[in-house]
């Protein structure tokens, strides 16, 4: 008998970096948390076989109670080539993003850059998964699918690009888009080998012109820290120190004339 993929996660929340929990909290809050349940004990099991990410399907076996095992496919809609082109003009407009991209980073703020766009990183429904699996539960998700779904979060672990490769992206691709992006942003400082004349003497080089006119980064929402930061293990009264501190946060960024903290 193959041996099959085991979670890692023995007990507990499966996921453990900022982009797999993410997928994991919009799972759990719209699917059936019994099937879940009983999806992450295939999952430990090692019952996966052949876990496989290609853009807008994800392809496994899994072992259930039939001699032969399930054929599971995870199917998204994911993000077209005009979609992808406007996120790549994007990331390459913002020199962090690109950095922290071309040095395998997969920064949190990412995808606030997606949702300005309209576009969705995660699956936030049930109607953006397309789950289909040959075993005779037609539950949605059946315990197959469940178990896949959770060893996939643990690949996003392992490697945040599989996120973009499901979505339509793969990490070859993007990178190869982000260096041609720098390589054809012009540099602000650099000047135009013209001769000096008395008539544009005076008038600013036209790249430090065109910093001036570069549109502001879109504001952070109060409290975004508390979403992507690994809370620590402290508790007051009984209470998680993220949810006590949510309120300070919504405080501080108030407008003028707001509540006062």
């Amino acid at each position: 008998m193959d041996d099959g993929l085991k979670a890692r996660t023995k007990r507990g929340s499966i996921g453990s970096e900022w982009w797999s929990r993410r997928f994991i909290d919009l799972l759990e809050s719209f699917a059936d948390t019994g099937r879940l349940s009983r999806g992450r004990t295939y999952a430990r099991k090692g019952q996966v076989l052949d876990l496989r990410v290609a853009p807008y399907e994800v392809t496994a076996r899994v072992r259930g109670s039939a001699a032969e095992p399930y054929e599971v496919a995870l199917g998204i809609g994911g993000i077209d080539p005009a979609g992808w082109r406007a996120v790549e003009a994007e990331l390459s407009s913002r020199a962090v993003f690109r950095a922290k991209l071309l040095a395998g980073e997969m920064p949190p703020e990412i995808e606030w850059v997606f949702a300005e766009l309209g576009l969705c990183l995660f699956p936030g429904s049930a109607a953006d998964l397309h789950l289909m699996c040959d075993c005779p539960d037609w539950g949605d998700p059946c315990k197959h699918a469940a178990a896949v779904l959770y060893l996939l979060a643990e690949a996003f672990d392992d490697d945040p690009f599989l996120i973009l490769q499901w979505n339509g992206r793969g990490r070859d691709e993007l990178l190869a888009a982000l260096r041609r992006g720098r390589a054809a942003e012009p540099d602000p400082f650099e000047m135009d080998d013209e001769p000096l004349s008395a008539a544009g003497f005076w008038t600013p080089p036209s790249g430090l012109a065109g910093l001036r006119e570069r549109p502001p980064a879109a504001p952070v929402p109060p409290g975004f820290v508390l979403q992507v930061a690994a809370p620590p293990p402290v508790r007051v009264r009984r209470r998680d120190i993220t949810d006590v501190l949510a309120p300070a946060y919504e405080a501080l960024a108030a407008e003028p004339g707001g509540e006062e903290f």
